[in-house]
């Protein structure tokens, strides 16, 4: 789900991803994209959305969900983030993250992580990628590895401002890292 500063965009089972009003949650519309969309961001202008059944990212303009192109990434790809120029893509069964060019969706580089990655968070500097063992950080710049974090134990992840928030798989807890 992803918020474009008027509407939510909740993806569907069903391959398509709802356009919802985000005053009063009227669905204004539903569109097609890959197979078993997941996770979703917004770059500024377009909504991304993750298809964990065939391996791509669909790329939807926000102002009428007209689905602009289709890029292939790794294996499963799950949670997505926006770092300002660029998408970066948690492929999970695959232990990779994609960095895509947002402006075109050229993949400038695929990554192995230590962790079986699901969400994704830019915190202005850098990427955190989570899983269900840790938390991994990457330089934004060329996908290095800069921390292991093993005591996380997440699934999802968020960037608040100062802090990098991940939630333990399983155990109902959410910490700081």
């Amino acid at each position: 789900m992803t918020f474009d500063g008027s509407h939510i965009w909740v993806p569907y089972g069903n391959n398509s991803i709802a356009k919802l009003r985000a005053s009063d949650g009227k669905i204004l519309g539903n569109f097609t994209v890959g197979n078993s969309p997941m996770m979703a961001a917004f770059d500024g202008a377009n909504v991304y959305v993750t298809n964990t059944g065939d391996g791509t990212v669909s790329k939807l303009r926000a102002s009428d969900g007209k689905v602009l192109d289709t890029f292939t990434v790794g294996s499963r790809p799950f949670g997505i983030a926006f770092d300002g120029a660029n998408m970066w893509v948690a492929n999970d069964n695959d232990g990779t993250v994609s960095k895509l060019r947002a402006s075109d969706g050229k993949v400038l580089g695929t990554f192995t992580v230590r962790t079986v990655p699901y969400g994704v968070a830019f915190d202005g500097t850098n990427i955190w990628v989570s899983g269900f063992t840790n938390a991994v950080e990457l330089r934004a710049s060329d996908g290095a590895t800069l921390a292991v974090v093993y005591t996380v134990g997440s699934a999802g992840i968020a960037f608040d401002g100062p802090n990098i928030w991940a939630g333990k798989y399983d155990e109902n807890v959410v910490g700081k890292l």
